[in-house]
């Protein structure tokens, strides 16, 4: 039986963090994968060199990353980057995606699962992960979108803050690591491990979201400092799978407990 899976993600360089190895997977088992961005990531930060044209240079990022993933379709939502300052302020000509009516952005995406015939939606949890004001849209408008277009399965990525706090007190340790990596950062972010229903095994797939991360390189790039995702590249390969092994999910609907599972598919399997 195939489906469809729609990953809904906020910015370019998101899937590749959160869902990549989950969207490889389910590509090589002969789903069709689509890919929602709800922003270009202009607001990103980047070096220098990226001044001019970094929406350009993030769309056609994320394209590439999506051809690695096996991606079926790449589509857009036509939101402005919000920025990660809080509150959001509105921008002279933008429409900044946190601040978009949530019913204005859930009709266009919930237009886009009907016309996909969407089995499964990830989004992100209530808090969107770490914050970011447009990960915390993408979760209020992924959830009135799937409730629109009648999507039987929405999954929440998340991470499972326990392991993540082990992972970040070992990579700390490596020079050149910035503060950002302090584990006590995260004490409330993600989820906690009780509530998780899926922990997805993607250790066969890290070579893609490697490769995958690798695709964003405006997003390793800094004119001061190290970022988060040049951090993550510089892992060694061996160690880097183990750390992206597996991907976590919260599915909506269904009561945590027990172990989690392997298959994203496993609520529709069963009807």
């Amino acid at each position: 039986m195939s489906f469809t899976l729609v990953a809904f993600h906020a910015h370019p360089d998101d899937e590749a963090l959160l869902t990549a190895g989950t969207m490889a997977r389910v590509a090589a088992e002969g789903h069709r994968v689509v890919l929602v961005v709800a922003t270009t990531g202009e607001q990103g930060l980047a070096s220098s060199d990226y001044a001019d044209g970094l929406a350009t240079v993030r769309t056609a990022e994320l394209e590439r990353s999506a051809g690695v993933l096996g991606c079926a379709r790449v589509a857009w939502l036509g939101y402005d980057d919000s920025g990660m300052e809080r509150p959001v302020l509105p921008r002279a000509g933008a429409r900044p995606f946190a601040l978009a009516p949530v019913e204005e952005a859930a009709q266009a995406l919930a237009a886009l699962l009907r016309e996909e015939g969407a089995d499964l939606l990830t989004v992100y949890d209530p808090a969107g992960g770490y914050g970011h004001p447009d990960h915390v849209q993408v979760h209020a408008v992924g959830v009135r979108a799937a409730e629109l277009a009648g999507t039987p399965v929405v999954l929440e990525a998340t991470v499972d803050r326990r392991l993540l706090q082990r992972v970040l007190r070992v990579v700390a340790r490596l020079p050149g690591v910035p503060a950002d990596f302090a584990a006590e950062r995260f004490s409330h972010a993600y989820s906690a491990p009780a509530d998780i229903t899926h922990r997805v095994h993607v250790g066969a797939y890290a070579g893609q979201k490697r490769a995958a991360m690798s695709a964003h390189a405006s997003q390793g790039s800094a004119d001061t400092g190290v970022r988060t995702l040049a951090v993550l590249l510089r892992l060694p390969r061996p160690l880097f799978r183990v750390v992206f092994a597996r991907e976590w999910y919260v599915e909506r609907g269904r009561r945590p407990g027990g172990k989690p599972l392997d298959d994203v598919f496993a609520t529709l399997r069963r009807r």
